[in-house]
């Protein structure tokens, strides 16, 4: 797709490789936790909670942390309240970069955000001012060592996927965000639960960084963000060259 970058690659791979569980349990934690406040604990009749188990399911989190977390979040008892907050800025080199958070504490999480970005040589802008730059998608993705190719290519842009996109081992399935659920919903009925189905955010254009030290900077920057408890997602424009990539 035009606006991918490899920062997405990157996230994606390390992912994989990470063992940080602990982190990424807390992080679909309060997705299931939100979810079910805002629209109850059936899944089948809340999107956002049945994309939030599917997270769950692929990141092997035990059934019975989630069920307690489902049922805390349905608890009369429950006071535990987290706030979405996006915040946005620059990193070195004119990258733009968004930041989702759930926080129970926003001043906390504010300073922790700037400090990050200052710490890397970038800055934190107003709201609003690189958010422009990209589009929000719907994307499903496939480990192409278990699928048909052919056949989901086909299904998907029958069903109102805009791209379809095979790369590093993955096929990625982009649509419109009102077009999400019906794509997925199709895939569902001819193949295996997709590897990872969520909302994301695509930069129109990348910013092609040519320097070694500024490449390093925007990773550490990104990887300090997806270390931050509060933070759910990052999304930059940051592109650079395999040479480049192959040195981080």
């Amino acid at each position: 797709m035009s606006g991918h970058s490899k920062w997405s690659t990157i996230k994606h791979k390390k992912e994989k490789l990470d063992n940080k569980r602990a982190k990424v349990f807390t992080k679909i934690g309060k997705e299931i936790m939100v979810a079910v406040k805002l629209s109850g604990p059936d899944a089948d009749n809340n999107s956002r909670l049945k994309l939030a188990l599917q997270k769950a399911k692929v990141s092997n989190m035990p059934g019975d942390n989630v069920k307690k977390l489902i049922q805390k979040a349905a608890g009369d008892d429950n006071n535990t309240n987290y706030e979405e907050l996006v915040y946005e800025g620059y990193g070195v080199g004119g990258a733009a970069v968004i930041v989702d958070v759930m926080t129970d504490n926003r001043n906390r999480t504010a300073g922790e955000i700037r400090h990050i970005f200052d710490k890397c040589g970038g800055n934190m802008g107003e709201s609003g001012c690189v958010s422009w730059m990209f589009d929000t998608r719907g994307v499903i993705s496939y480990s192409l060592d278990n699928i048909d190719e052919d056949e989901i290519t086909m299904v998907a842009i029958d069903n109102g996927a805009v791209d379809v996109e095979a790369e590093d081992g993955m096929l990625n399935i982009y649509t419109e965000i009102k077009d999400f659920d019906n794509v997925k919903n199709a895939l569902e009925e001819i193949a295996q639960e997709a590897d990872t189905a969520e909302l994301t955010k695509i930069p129109r254009d990348n910013i092609e960084i040519l320097d070694l030290e500024q490449a390093k900077l925007l990773v550490k920057m990104m990887d300090l963000l997806e270390d931050d408890d509060d933070v759910q997602n990052t999304y930059s424009n940051f592109d650079f060259s395999d040479e480049i990539a192959g040195k981080l």
